[in-house]
């Protein structure tokens, strides 16, 4: 932790090691010289967080915390014993001075600076607490070393009576052997910045619940109503979206209207938009990784309600006894709804968008996301917890849940395995984080644009390749395999380019690789190798949605994030406010330094 004190300033009693700049409590002084320059107070409750806001961008909604050491820990508990009325999140201290003006240093201090000791009884930890009338923190956590020098001067034991005394829970963790220094707050500094980030995450979700909620109150006033909102809608291959006004119609039998409230940006949204799609049709809404709330439910729908949080997933699961696919556990790929799904139309046959001259707009991937409202079939609602904010639950929808379950359901790679990975996109990045997950040993990340090598070296990648580097007439695949000697366990295509799916292929393990296609292709192109790759034991597989089953496993993923076994908020580099922005976004998704945007609605 560095020295941020400053210097050259000119304060009184600048080389005094408890007054002048070194250290200070925290009070805004009154009583000169000090009153000119001293506002310690003022500047931690309102010029730093301002600060740090303004220079950080922190869009954190106003939660904080408050930690300190000696003086400063002093400061942290005053500050949130005297601003408890939700400023504070949480407060931990380091051997703060508690009862300072009982302290030789705290009357010291406050003479100097107020005038009186009695003038800092509103600075007084221990005072403050007692003052209470319930218990105003879920917990506070203490550090103290018993070996302190000053520990006379802290006075913890009279902190933690008033702490009895108004039944305020107070944790304070002695440690033999520490002292007053800094090597005594490097030792559990981790301990308390887990403490703050776990009530800090715990306050955030309960906010984004009520702030959720509170959109849900009105989907009273609109249910069985045909909608009309805003949408991005495209009218035909490489052309920009157009910024719409369109109506929704309510939701029929077994199908689910929802608001949508975030958006990720997808390759394959923009495949279909730039005419790659044999399935793609004009004019239609595109848009299938997205966090909603339930508005309304059709007869016969009993798996969601209005105000649930569903995710809907372009894999539905039907679940029925009588689909083969959905009982197989070798398959996620449930075709209830695929013939309508491809076709742009709802299972019954029929279309809920119209534009503004009533024309009918096709749907796309049974989600239709770049829409402030949308119509879903139930089997393509996966309902998740509310505590995980919409604009990261999201990206389970497609690219994140993809990589995972490439690596850990349809290629199932074991620990100390070799994996090569392709394409350094959200989706490779994904299959990086989920391979480290998994236990493999190394993990080989390749990517024409070295800029992505550092995230997915913080992800787990063990070497980083440019293909761009090697000598003349040198390929990938057998860079690769001499790297490795006989080749990786497991590879993965997350490009799309068919000649990277071959590369990957060719550079699995003789005798056992596996190599997995996940990015999809341009429509008419074609896979191809000698067949002498398959007979020497190499298998060529393909996956779609990571073989996840929609409805039951993408709820398992979302609270494993919140559970924080699957980090996601890396992935997201760019965001935008308003359905208006979708081109923003396609745009930021074209720059080739973006993984995700989300567009919050």
């Amino acid at each position: 932790m560095p020295d941020t004190s400053p210097r050259g300033e000119n304060v009184p009693n600048v080389d005094s090691y408890d007054m002048g700049v070194g250290a200070g409590f925290y009070v805004n002084a009154t009583s000169p010289p000090y009153n000119e320059n001293y506002h310690m107070y003022t500047y931690v409750t309102e010029e730093l967080p301002r600060l740090l806001e303004t220079e950080f961008a922190l869009g954190c909604d106003n939660l904080k915390s408050i930690c300190g050491h000696s003086m400063g820990g002093h400061g942290a508990l005053t500050v949130a014993l005297k601003q408890n009325e939700g400023q504070w999140t949480s407060v931990s201290a380091f051997a703060p001075i508690c009862n300072s003006t009982d302290s030789p240093w705290g009357k010291k201090a406050f003479e100097s600076y107020l005038g009186s000791v009695e003038k800092g009884n509103e600075h007084d930890a221990t005072l403050l607490l007692s003052q209470q009338k319930e218990q105003v923190y879920d917990e506070i956590l203490i550090e103290q070393g018993l070996d302190d020098q000053f520990l006379f001067q802290l006075k913890p034991e009279a902190l933690e009576k008033a702490a009895q005394k108004v039944g305020q829970k107070l944790t304070i963790n002695n440690r033999d052997g520490y002292d007053h220094g800094y090597f005594f707050i490097s030792a559990f500094i981790k301990n308390h910045v887990a403490f703050h980030g776990e009530r800090l995450t715990k306050k955030k979700r309960h906010l984004a619940v009520e702030k959720i909620s509170a959109i849900g109150s009105s989907f009273s006033e609109t249910q069985g109503k045909v909608i009309t909102c805003k949408a991005m809608v495209a009218r035909g291959p490489k052309q920009p979206l157009t910024h719409e006004t369109i109506t929704v119609d309510p939701p029929k039998a077994g199908e689910v209207r929802v608001k949508v409230i975030a958006n990720a940006l997808c390759h394959t949204d923009i495949y279909t938009l730039d005419g790659l799609d044999p399935e793609g049709l004009f004019p239609c809404i595109l848009g299938h990784e997205a966090g909603c709330i339930v508005e309304s439910v059709g007869e016969g729908v009993t798996s969601v309600v209005p105000g649930d949080h569903v995710i809907p997933c372009y894999t539905p699961q039907c679940a029925k006894h009588s689909c083969i696919f959905c009982q197989s556990p070798k398959t996620n790929l449930c075709p209830a709804i695929r013939s309508t799904q491809g076709q742009g139309i709802m299972p019954d046959g029929t279309i809920r968008f119209k534009d503004s001259e009533g024309k009918p707009i096709y749907h796309f991937m049974g989600c239709s996301t770049f829409s402030e409202y949308s119509v879903i079939a139930e089997i393509s609602c996966a309902k998740v917890s509310k505590e995980m904010a919409l604009d990261e639950a999201c990206l389970f929808g497609c690219g994140v849940s993809t990589g995972l379950g490439a690596v850990w359901n349809t290629c199932d790679v074991e620990v100390d395995s070799s994996v090569a990975v392709f394409g350094l996109g959200a989706v490779g990045l994904a299959v990086i984080q989920g391979a480290k997950t998994a236990g493999a040993s190394r993990i080989i990340a390749i990517d024409v644009n070295p800029s992505k090598f550092e995230a997915a070296k913080s992800l787990g990648a063990t070497d980083c390749v440019n293909p761009k580097d090697l000598p003349e007439g040198v390929s990938i695949q057998s860079h690769i395999v001499s790297m490795t000697q006989w080749g990786c366990d497991y590879t993965f295509d997350c490009t799309g380019n068919t000649e990277v799916m071959r590369a990957a292929l060719e550079c699995a393990h003789r005798g056992w690789g596996t190599s997995c296609v996940i990015g999809v292709a341009a429509s008419g192109h074609e896979i191809s190798t000698r067949p002498f790759q398959l007979v020497t034991g190499r298998v060529w597989k393909g996956t779609a949605f990571g073989g996840f089953k929609s409805r039951r496993d993408v709820p398992k993923l979302v609270e494993r994030s919140l559970n924080g076994d699957i980090p996601v908020k890396h992935f997201i580099t760019h965001r935008f406010d308003g359905v208006e922005k979708t081109n923003d976004a396609i745009d930021a998704l074209h720059s080739g330094n973006c993984l995700r945007a989300v567009v919050k609605y």
